[in-house]
This record gives C-alpha cells, sequence and structure tokens, in this order.
C-alpha cells in the first residue's frame, strides 16, 4: 500500500509499505478515505519536536471504513464508517474513565509514565504508524473508533479527529462562562476552530490575533474582531478593546510557532532550537527550520488577559520549552491550564452538533490533494502559502502499490 513515510528531518517520501496487520484482539484495520496535514506533523519534518524514528508513518487526523475487527471489538460492524481520534487510549484505565484518554495508563508502549500516545508521532508517543496511508492499525477500537451517522459528510468528520475536539477542549479549559471576552492567539485550523468553540460555548465576545491576512479575513468571517499583531501591538490594542481590563480568557492555539519581532524572543530557547537546526541534514531546507519564540503568545497571553483570568494552552510545545513568565502570572491571579486533548471525551458531542447542522466544519478545509502529491502538500502548508488553511489528503486516490 501507500504510505507518506518520515525518514528523516526534511525527507518524507510516498512510499510502498506492507499493510498492517491485526496484533491484538481489541484492534481494528480500518481503509482510510480521508487523512489531513496537521500543525503538528510541520514540527516532527521540520526537527523542531525530535525523537521521529525513521520509517514511521506519518498523520493523527483520519476518516475510513472498518475492513477487519478483532474479537473483542464488540461494538463496531466490519463496513462502519468511522472517524479516528489522534490520541489514543485503552478505555479501561482510570484516567480513560475519567475522561483523560490522552493520559492513558496502557496505550503507550514506553510505560505508564510516558504520557500522550497519538498517531504517527515520535518514539516517546509509541511510536504507532499515522494515518497517512491507505490502511491503518488501530489500537483499542472499541473505543479508539467513533461510528459516523449517514449525516456527517467525510470532509467535516475529518476536522473531528484532531482539530475541531482540540479547540473544543481549548474552550473548556479556559473556563468559558455565558458572555466571556475571549482572546485567540493564532488564526490557524485550530484557532479558527477555537473561534467557532468559544462562540458555541457561550462566549459574548471573541477577538483573533494573528499577522496573516487570509487568516484574519476567515477568523473575521468568523465573527471574530481581529487583531494583526505585525500593525500593532497585540497587548495594548487587547487591552483597549476592553475597556482597559484585557480578555477574561485567553487561548493560545500557537505553541511552538509563534512568530515575533527578534525583541520578543527567548534567547536561551532560540539557541537550543537553532543547534538542532544546525544538525539538520540539506534536504530539510525545504521546510521552514524553527527559530522564533515559542513563548511570545505565552507573554503576550498572560500581560492581556485580565486580573484572575485564564490562559489555555492547546498550542504544541516541546519538552525543552522551560520558560514562563509565572511571576506575572501569579501577581495577576492567573488560572494557567495545558494539554493534549482528550479527543475520545468530546468527539461523540461534536458529532452530534455536526449530524444536526449546527456546525459544517468543512468549510475551514481549503486544500485536497492526492496522497501522492503529499510532500508538496506538506510544503505548501509549511510555507503558509495563501489559502492552505487546512489540507486534506485522499489516500483512495494514491496509485496502487
Amino acid at each position: 500500500m501507500k504510505a507518506l513515510v518520515f525518514h528523516g528531518v526534511g525527507d518524507i517520501r510516498v512510499d510502498d509499505v506492507p499493510e498492517p496487520e491485526q496484533r491484538a484482539p481489541t484492534d481494528a484495520i480500518v481503509r482510510l478515505v480521508a487523512s489531513a496535514i496537521f500543525g503538528t506533523d510541520l514540527h516532527f519534518v521540520r526537527g523542531s519536536m525530535s525523537g521521529m524514528k525513521p520509517g514511521t508513518i506519518l498523520g493523527h487526523e483520519g476518516v475510513g471504513v472498518v475492513e477487519q475487527l478483532g474479537d473483542d471489538v464488540r461494538n463496531l460492524s466490519v463496513g462502519d464508517r468511522v472517524v479516528i481520534p489522534s490520541t489514543i487510549g485503552c478505555g479501561s484505565c482510570n484516567y480513560c474513565r475519567a475522561g483523560y484518554y490522552a493520559q492513558c495508563m496502557n496505550a503507550n508502549p514506553n510505560g505508564p509514565d510516558a504520557g500522550t500516545a497519538f498517531f504517527g508521532g515520535p518514539e516517546p508517543t509509541g511510536p504507532f504508524d499515522g494515518l497517512q496511508a491507505e490502511l491503518a492499525r488501530i489500537p483499542y477500537a472499541h473505543v479508539g473508533l467513533v461510528k459516523l451517522p449517514d449525516e456527517v459528510a467525510d470532509d467535516d468528520a475529518l476536522l473531528l479527529s484532531d482539530i475541531f475536539p482540540t479547540a473544543w477542549f481549548g474552550g473548556r479549559l479556559a473556563e468559558i462562562t455565558d458572555g466571556d471576552t475571549v482572546a485567540v492567539f493564532g488564526c490557524g485550523p485550530v484557532g479558527l476552530f477555537s473561534i467557532l468553540s468559544a462562540q458555541l460555548q457561550g462566549a459574548g465576545r471573541v477577538l483573533a490575533v494573528d499577522q496573516l491576512p487570509s487568516r484574519l479575513e476567515q477568523a473575521r468571517r468568523l465573527g471574530a474582531e481581529v487583531v494583526d499583531f505585525s500593525q500593532e501591538d497585540p497587548v495594548e490594542t487587547l487591552k483597549r478593546l476592553t475597556g482597559g481590563t484585557g480578555p477574561d480568557r485567553v487561548i493560545d492555539a500557537v505553541g511552538i510557532d509563534a512568530e515575533s519581532p527578534d525583541d520578543g524572543r527567548d534567547e536561551r530557547f532560540t539557541r537550543e532550537i537553532e543547534e538542532v537546526a544546525e544538525e539538520t541534514p540539506d534536504e530539510a531546507s525545504r521546510f521552514r527550520q524553527p527559530g522564533d519564540a515559542p513563548s511570545q503568545a505565552l507573554r503576550w497571553a498572560v500581560d492581556a488577559v485580565a486580573k484572575a483570568g485564564t490562559v489555555a494552552i492547546i498550542g504544541v510545545y516541546p519538552p525543552q520549552a522551560e520558560h514562563f513568565p509565572i511571576g506575572a502570572a501569579m501577581n495577576k491571579n492567573l488560572t494557567i491550564k495545558a494539554g493534549n486533548c482528550n479527543h475520545r471525551r468530546y468527539i461523540p458531542e461534536l458529532v452530534e452538533l455536526v449530524r444536526t447542522g449546527a456546525v459544517k466544519p468543512s468549510e475551514v478545509l481549503t486544500q485536497v490533494d492526492e496522497l501522492r502529491g503529499a510532500v508538496d502538500a506538506y510544503e505548501a502548508f509549511d510555507q503558509r502559502q495563501e489559502g492552505w488553511h487546512k489540507v486534506a489528503l485522499d489516500p483512495a486516490t494514491a496509485p496502487a502499490g
């Protein structure tokens, strides 16, 4: 079968690989009908998050049709159309039972203290082969697959695999209550869905911060009040637009990809990731290298949010990102919440929102490409070319292996 495979930093290829096989009675084999490129995938390709094992299939978003089921998958049938939660949980441990699927005690083969297991990630996450392929093995399929109703189209379901639930999770972390003013840093796919999620969770106003015109325009169309940080100081503007107090809640949907003026960089972290870049092979030059301060959005968030407000962090940060303005946060009585999304907890609720027509997620999906063009699609998405808010890949159109 065809799959998009990681070979090294800056080196990804569409390869012929063996078809996956069941390894446990709770496994399923799913034929992918849609997959997507997510910002997290770019971290691995750029080398800004280390530990990727050569030969790993990329991708952690997918919609497909069940082809095989293990004996202990008793809630699905062969032929069911399903969405695949990006993070993997067993459904039985105390964390999964409490809804913290991203902190499952059993899913990650590196042990109970290893952290989140997800598809297409580095060795500390499993690793598990990803979903940018024609077929995928899904462990713990009885909880790792969510059956889709006929009313939910594939393009809409694809955004329920990671993007929409992550944004919804961000709103929950931010503790949004009716009438709150919410600021969202970053208007990429997660940021746009964070705007939508904040509105659905009761926000009275949503302000969106970015610098790319196409993203700001998309945010404006969703009803957000936009702030271009390349043209004005975002902290001063957010305070001015909120009567001097700042927004009640802030969602950081940026993470390591924050872009900022040179004088706002975290110099220690910049040095660390530049050292990584120096070790990058020549072919990595196709992709943007890490170098911007990952803490800039967080600093703006802490400075801008109202006293006794909440900052929710759903943007991805690597373990070596250690700097945080804790003193400023403490002196403002802020609540800080962060984490990987517990996708399986929120997907059924969001499926129902889409089924009833309350939300149509595919309106954010702006580019579709065949799997054989995936490398070029990665490059266009990585370079933030105009209109590339979200990229869907179509494994079904890949040439036969």
